[in-house]
């Protein structure tokens, strides 16, 4: 079989997501985990856009070896430049760079002829070549671009040096058979077409992204750009998850693979959601709660004689957790929790391995057995240089309806003890602690989840959080749902490097 290379842009694409912002720190255990996810190409980043942005695509490719790095660019030298210098450590370095082709985009974003949309892009192509090998040109907007120019363009960057060549559905706007025969055409009919990889990059709009981009594959694409969890501008990208599986379980159809390793897919999900705050739909493909669960009483009996009457997907397949017999708790040492880490297929260093071994003995005093969906959740929560750390905190409510939160949390060697009274314990705790930074940090969204169907299941707060310009998604996770809240609100306030 033929393989179709995984171009994954979580990091950048799917940054662009509505109130999520990733820094350093998250980019790198995202980074880490898609290379054991086996992705071929990471884009981490824009660096032209931000010092945070630069540093991030810098820290990623120091951080991975097996897996090609890639930062994109406008058509322009100052973005070529900034691109290079943020790879100029990467052990397999790409710049992507872009231009609009559609008339829309050259008439009122560009205002640019087409003749000097190819002039543009085949001089800074050629411009990229020289510094960097691998070069990405895309043409934005593509599917409402005209055919005959996009094979124009295409022809003339192929020559100027350009190694893939991606045609975006960049506001999702293409049908299915309409974006088969748009890569069919510009395949077949652009010169030297063979010496490139052709790749699709499909948004969501009109929910039918993953659908676009497998027809990309059917006309003779092969890569695929796609984000983990589908997160992306406005309503998401191709989701890796969808893509991988399908391909994975209709193999016969479309005769290609992946690198990816399926079984790394649940873990990957997870992290994503828990880092950027973006919850995952309980009925969303792949990795949904419901998608392994029969209520229908048809369903059931089928299921109980033979699984594959109502499953196509194995959840073993994809990496989904179940009870080997192995039961962690408060008396369980160092040796079970490593066997249940490498039973489970977590991959992790030492350091990584004491890390999470001190916050799963922490667990452990106040939740008498560990389930698999806990560890699955707290083993996807480095540490962030803590600055700030909880202690404790005691809460009442009061009779006018208020609640009033005392909070203990230690900057130092310094104990910092402040009251607040809030619309609830949760409010009156956000307030301690900006009364405790001196600053006003303003709450965008929050949201409480349960790790587990289970009565003692761990609670798992979301919270989006805004100070000054910076937007950051946080979480936090304990069997207390007012705890968990603080925790995150604290992970919130060090990562804002307060």
């Amino acid at each position: 079989m033929e393989k179709v290379k995984i171009f994954d842009t979580t990091l950048r694409d799917g940054e662009q997501t509505p109130r999520v912002s990733l820094n350093v720190s998250d980019k790198i255990q995202i980074a880490k985990q898609l290379e054991r996810l086996g992705v071929d190409i990471i884009e981490a980043g824009f660096p032209i856009s931000s010092d945070g942005d630069f540093e991030a695509v810098k820290a990623v490719s120091e951080a991975v070896e097996n897996v090609t790095v890639c930062a994109l660019a406008r058509c322009n030298k100052k973005d070529i430049d900034r691109a290079a210098e943020a790879l100029q450590n990467a052990k397999h370095p790409r710049i992507h760079v872009f231009i609009a082709t559609s008339d829309i985009h050259l008439e009122y974003k560009l205002k640019m002829s087409k003749e000097q949309c190819v002039n543009k892009a085949v001089e800074m192509v050629k411009y990229a070549k020289s510094l960097v090998d691998d070069i990405q040109f895309s043409a934005e907007d593509a599917s409402r671009s005209n055919p005959d120019f996009l094979v124009e363009i295409f022809e003339k960057v192929i020559e100027a040096g350009a190694t893939t060549i991606n045609v975006p559905d960049t506001v999702g706007y293409a049908q299915n058979e309409e974006y088969y025969n748009l890569i069919d055409y510009v395949i077949k009919n652009t010169k030297n077409s063979d010496k490139v990889t052709f790749s699709v990059h499909c948004h969501d709009d009109l929910g039918i992204a993953t659908a676009n981009a497998l027809a990309g594959v059917k006309a003779g694409a092969r890569q695929i750009e796609c984000t983990i969890n589908g997160i992306g501008e406005r309503a998401g990208n191709s989701s890796l998850e969808e893509v991988a599986m399908i391909l994975d379980t209709r193999a016969n159809y479309y005769n290609v693979s992946t690198n990816i390793d399926t079984t790394q897919i649940y873990k990957t999900s997870k992290l994503i959601s828990a880092i950027t705050g973006v919850s995952i739909a309980k009925n969303k493909s792949v990795v949904g709660e419901n998608c392994f669960l029969h209520e229908s009483g048809i369903h059931q009996d089928g299921i109980l004689k033979n699984r594959e009457t109502y499953e196509i997907m194995n959840p073993d397949k994809i990496g989904i957790p179940k009870s080997d017999g192995l039961i962690l708790g408060k008396h369980s040492g160092r040796h079970a929790f490593v066997a249940f880490l490498k039973h489970h297929g977590f991959e992790m260093s030492e350091e990584e391995i004491n890390e999470n071994f001190i916050k799963f003995k922490e667990l452990t005093d106040s939740k008498k057995y560990v389930t698999i969906d806990d560890i699955t959740s707290l083993v996807g929560r480095l540490p962030y240089n803590e600055n700030y750390k909880f202690h404790s905190y005691t809460s009442s409510n009061n009779n006018d309806g208020t609640a009033t939160v005392y909070l203990n949390i230690s900057h130092g060697d310094n104990l910092i003890t402040k009251r607040a009274v809030g619309n609830g314990q949760v409010d009156a705790a956000f307030k301690a602690l900006n009364s405790i930074v001196k600053r006003d940090i303003e709450v965008l969204n929050f949201e409480i989840n349960a790790v587990s169907s289970l009565s003692d299941a761990l609670g798992e707060a979301k919270v989006k959080l805004k100070l000054d310009d910076q937007e950051i998604s946080t979480s936090g996770l304990d069997l207390d749902i007012i705890k968990a809240s603080i925790l995150a609100y604290v992970q919130g306030i060090n990562k804002f490097g307060i």
